[in-house]
């Protein structure tokens, strides 16, 4: 097989602070910085427990290896979401509603899933599944 795995996914923002604070408070995640050339200012990477940096957050003056045009805010285009397996159902939805924010719970009893679906700072759809132990 060619894919191993998924590496990365990277957000466009031009609220990187907010958006690293989210992915932080709300999943756990690792801020970290970015390698050089990028800085604290334009890049931040966040690292699941594993070390894995799985979401990269860029400024919207960072430097891109390949351009095109991004629109922070809008919806992610031809990306409908972005699916993240994840652990404490309780703790993320806590989280959730201390923030305030919109979410969804759905169900899949037949393979023992439960959903939520929320958005980040950037409109970015995230689906976060737990399956039962």
């Amino acid at each position: 097989m060619i894919v191993q795995r998924l590496d990365h996914v990277n957000i466009i923002t031009d609220r990187l602070a907010e958006t690293a604070r989210f992915y932080a408070e709300l999943l756990d995640l690792e801020e970290r910085d970015a390698p050089p050339p990028l800085t604290p200012q334009n890049a931040r990477w966040m690292y699941d427990a594993g070390g894995q940096a799985i979401l990269h957050l860029n400024a919207l003056d960072c430097p891109r290896a390949f351009e095109r045009t991004v629109s922070p805010g809008a919806e992610t285009g031809a990306i409908h979401h972005v699916a993240l397996r994840c652990a404490d159902f309780a703790v993320v939805k806590a989280r959730l509603d201390a923030r305030g924010a919109d979410y969804e719970v759905n169900e899949i009893a037949a393979i023992g899933l439960t959903q939520i679906f929320t958005a980040d700072p950037n409109n970015v759809l995230l689906e976060l599944n737990f399956f039962a132990s």
